[in-house]
């Protein structure tokens, strides 16, 4: 099923299959900003409700899956390329950094909608160029932004693909912001722990700028690779990781996962290997939602001392670049 709806004013495209509907908001960066598994009565993301639709307009990163392009932080708003200095605007004054991307406000257009028996594909289009200038001032590329959504009775599967359509290489890095809703079925804040697939603590700096230093995982984040870390309703969390694989019922598993230890019932939120660094913000912990962040580049990555080290690419005129997500509900032993 698929069909448009006015969300609190806004145009949404709602659609649904087997026991999943999604409600997405093409005007606000292609923002997925409901996803719930109704035989559980699962809220998979943290969805404005109708008194918070003004606040999610100025701060759609704390919604839903907003797209980070870059993501997160650009010291100074600065890097050079290629031989061309970019100079980004700088959207935190007290860190003075670039931050959370261009695209997640940005109106896409829904280029198709089509329901088979087995799922449901909506897919969005950006494009930016010198006519459509919001973003090529400032990053002077013509590029095609696709974000594909698929949605069947497995969960949701999120394509995003960067086409470059300049005649120079194009810097990419891409994230996800991705508030996971916790509580999602019920419960207390401390009836959930989150795994994710972290390696070493990236060391930030008063910018939260990494410094370029590893650490071991301290005793707490190491709970994030076994056991699961309690992260709503909590202390504070904003740390950079780099990524290793953990087990989840006796598998090898690349993502975060939220489980409510008292009914079994979790969260998944699968990355392929274009993801390399996650971070992990909890917004202050006495709010109903986590970040889990995947990035295919390490916070300010292109200002590295070895930029490809920490995941900085780009993409020859001509070529795209892509990489999936999967957002799904299970039942512990399934």
């Amino acid at each position: 099923m698929i069909h448009c709806v006015d969300y609190c004013g806004l145009r949404a495209v709602e659609f649904s299959k087997g026991d999943y509907v999604a409600l997405l908001i093409p005007e606000m960066g292609a923002n997925l900003i409901r996803l719930a598994d109704t035989r559980r009565g699962v809220e998979v993301l943290h969805t404005p409700t109708a008194e918070e639709i003004e606040t999610f307009r100025r701060r759609p990163q704390v919604y839903g899956l907003p797209i980070l392009f870059p993501p997160n932080r650009i010291a100074d708003g600065r890097f050079t390329f290629d031989g061309r200095t970019y100079r980004l605007p700088i959207t935190n004054e007290k860190e003075h950094n670039f931050h959370h991307g261009f695209l997640k406000s940005q109106p896409f257009q829904v280029s198709k909608a089509v329901e088979t028996d087995d799922e449901v594909t909506v897919e969005c289009r950006y494009y930016s160029n010198a006519g459509c200038d919001v973003i090529f001032r400032d990053f002077p590329h013509e590029f095609k932004c696709k974000i594909i959504f698929r949605l069947s009775a497995r969960g949701l599967e999120q394509e995003v693909v960067f086409t470059n359509r300049s005649r120079e290489r194009m810097p990419l890095g891409v994230g996800f912001h991705t508030p996971l809703r916790i509580p999602f079925a019920g419960g207390e804040h401390g009836d959930y722990v989150m795994r994710v697939v972290v390696g070493e603590q990236a060391e930030l700096d008063a910018r939260n700028l990494p410094t370029g230093r590893k650490l071991p995982l301290n005793a707490q984040f190491a709970r994030l690779r076994e056991g699961g870390l309690r992260v709503t309703g909590c202390e504070p969390i904003e740390a950079g990781f780099t990524l290793r694989e953990i087990e989840v019922d006796g598998k090898p598993y690349r993502g975060a996962l939220v489980e409510n230890l008292r009914t079994g019932v979790r969260v998944f939120y699968e990355v392929d290997d274009r993801t390399t660094y996650w971070t992990i913000w909890n917004n202050g912990g006495q709010v109903p939602y986590c970040c889990p962040e995947p990035q295919s580049w390490t916070t300010n990555a292109p200002n590295a001392a070895d930029p490809e080290a920490e995941g900085f690419c780009a993409v020859a005129p001509g070529e795209s670049w892509s990489a999936k997500y999967r957002l799904y509900v299970r039942q512990a032993g399934e």
